[in-house]
């Protein structure tokens, strides 16, 4: 899969990015089940050079440097501020790629 087949709401099997920008993680709070976390916000290029943002969870924001190429499996796609994102989520997986 690659970044330009994304749409909104949608399941990922499998994409493969290198993460060209990564923001400071910034803290969360669930209002409804009190959970808290971290999360940060990153720009993933594929290989035809199309780019997505990409979120990252608590232990994979250590786990993934600038220019680090990644796998997503069983992730998702989500709409936030109006920008597609995709991410592993709860369900899915976050592996690096050598």
């Amino acid at each position: 899969m690659m970044a330009k087949d994304l749409k909104d709401k949608m399941k990922v099997d499998e994409i493969v990015l290198t993460i060209i920008e990564k923001k400071e993680p910034r803290e969360w709070n669930s209002k409804w089940s009190g959970a808290a976390g971290r999360v940060c916000d990153a720009t993933g290029q594929d290989d035809n050079g199309d780019t997505i943002s990409v979120s990252l969870w608590n232990d994979d924001i250590e786990k993934v440097a600038l220019n680090a190429k990644i796998r997503i499996t069983n992730g998702w796609t989500t709409s936030y501020k109006n920008k597609l994102q995709v991410s592993a989520g709860k369900f899915g997986k976050l592996e690096l790629v050598e």
